[in-house]
């Protein structure tokens, strides 16, 4: 059996190097056969995708997508500093 940290790892790789996603903000933990995926992007389709493109690169662990979607928008007037 595989280590968590180099099934973690794997996943990881592949979010990154996968051209679906490109992904290198998600946090991928592994506890037993639980894969859970944290972070924060700006689209509920790429949440998505990112969970399949993780499912595939570690079949048989069960994903927890806990992924936050967050808006981004406009600064409303310009910071002072």
């Amino acid at each position: 059996m595989e280590a968590p940290q180099y099934v973690a790892a794997r996943v990881q790789r592949a979010l990154a190097e996968d051209e679906r996603t490109t992904e290198l903000g998600i946090r991928v933990d592994v506890r037993g056969d639980q894969l859970y995926l944290r972070g924060q992007i700006t689209s509920a389709d790429r949440r998505d995708l990112i969970a399949k493109v993780a499912g595939e690169a570690a079949p048989g662990l069960v994903v927890h997508n806990e992924i936050d979607v967050v808006s981004v928008v406009e600064p409303v007037r310009e910071e002072q500093l």
